[in-house]
């Protein structure tokens, strides 16, 4: 959730789509997103739009976010209508959801299931801090129907997470890990950071061999990117730090994939690795597949049947918007049919499944096979799917074939 907001064009005060966006609405998966803006100190590397109590000034407000997000749910079904939309996943993220109570937690995904009805099966995660969970609150959790976490381990080095200003020891992610199975969940996630300054290979295969010890069914590896404005980049400009090297990078993706891999982990998304089907998330391939769903939430964002929308930024308005009755929406886009075109080649070529070869012009394909960055044998089946060096260029290929 990125703390900038784009421009837009304006929306009208009640919300409401254009018919465009209403047509087939009910025919393809649809899913909620709850962003909670809250977090104890602000990490170092962190861009998202997120707040400590410091910074939330008056209007907003932990205690009453729970019934301020159930506002919106309730906006939302008024918004669309009378449509049958069973919710598939239901993903909580942040900042640090788990600073709110449990049973405010499930209060917000009971209105989503009163309002829209939750689908037999639903995925319903929610992101967590090691420290910000103890094994009652993760009970509670299970029991409020949440039936995945995924915790913000980074890195299993003290020295990393020092940098990445993480306030978690190593040791805790195996204890929140084992109580989180006793729990009952079956899914979890843990999500790594590569490319810290003053991270070694050797720190990093330290960092996926502690996460594989806690045998997680998933596990998420990303780049550190150095976002300007937050302290890391400050940091790096005055020369504190170093900034992360782009072959470095390239090192600890593929140790990363070897490890993993042996360990029965598959890729099925350039950043994501999943021990079986059931184990990806569900919830990220709405996205990457061009599913609907709306976001709840200060900055938060929607998609549904091509028109974007995202919410104003800081809590407080958001509130304010919602307890007026207006909608939080601080501006939307409604997509051409080629900025459709070009989103969806740009995400599922991501995928392990690749994207049909006949969004593609054929040459650009067929030089980037020769290159050996796209599978030879996918494309004779009419996918184009990405190599292990395709995905190591990945975003420079997806230029060239868009």
């Amino acid at each position: 959730m990125p703390s900038t907001l784009p421009d837009g064009d304006p929306v009208p005060a009640d919300g409401a789509l254009p018919g465009s966006a209403l047509t087939g609405l009910g025919d393809r998966p649809f899913a909620f997103y709850v962003h909670v803006p809250f977090c104890v100190t602000r990490c170092g590397y962190c861009d998202f739009n997120t707040y400590t109590a410091t910074e939330l000034g008056p209007g907003a407000s932990r205690d009453t976010y729970a019934d301020t997000a159930i506002s919106e749910v309730r906006m939302a079904r008024r918004v669309l209508g009378d449509a049958d939309l069973p919710v598939d996943t239901v993903f909580v993220g942040g900042g640090t959801p788990t600073l709110l109570p449990p049973d405010d937690l499930g209060r917000v995904l009971a209105a989503i299931d009163t309002e829209f009805g939750l689908a037999e099966g639903a995925e319903v995660t929610t992101e967590a801090n090691p420290e910000s969970v103890d094994e009652s609150y993760v009970a509670k959790l299970r029991e409020a129907g949440f039936t995945r976490i995924s915790y913000g381990m980074q890195s299993a080095r003290e020295h990393v997470l020092a940098v990445l200003e993480r306030t978690h020891t190593p040791g805790r992610v195996p204890q929140v890990v084992d109580w989180t199975r006793k729990a009952g969940f079956e899914h979890i996630n843990l999500d790594l950071i590569y490319g810290t300054p003053g991270e070694s290979d050797d720190d990093w295969r330290a960092s996926l061999e502690a996460a594989l010890a806690c045998e997680p069914d998933h596990v998420s590896a990303y780049a550190l990117i150095v976002e300007e404005g937050t302290r890391l980049a400050a940091q790096v400009r005055r020369g504190e730090l170093t900034a992360p090297d782009d072959d470095a990078m390239a090192d600890r993706y593929l140790i990363a994939d070897e490890m993993l891999g042996a360990h029965g982990l598959r890729w099925y998304e350039i950043s994501n690795w999943a021990a079986d089907p059931s184990a990806a998330c569900r919830h990220n391939m709405l996205y990457w597949t061009g599913a609907d769903w709306w976001g709840v939430g200060p900055g938060a964002h929607s998609h549904v049947g091509g028109t974007r929308w995202w919410n104003v930024k800081h809590p407080a308005a958001y509130a304010s918007r919602l307890a007026e009755g207006t909608t939080p929406a601080h501006a939307r886009e409604i997509l051409t049919g080629e900025d459709r075109h070009i989103e969806r080649i740009m995400l599922e070529l991501r995928l392990s499944q690749g994207c049909p070869t006949d969004l593609l012009d054929d040459k650009p394909v067929r030089r980037a096979m020769d290159e050996g960055l796209l599978e030879p044998t996918p494309y004779d089946e009419g996918r184009a799917v990405l190599t292990l060096k395709g995905r190591l260029l990945a975003d420079a290929l997806i230029r060239d074939l868009t």
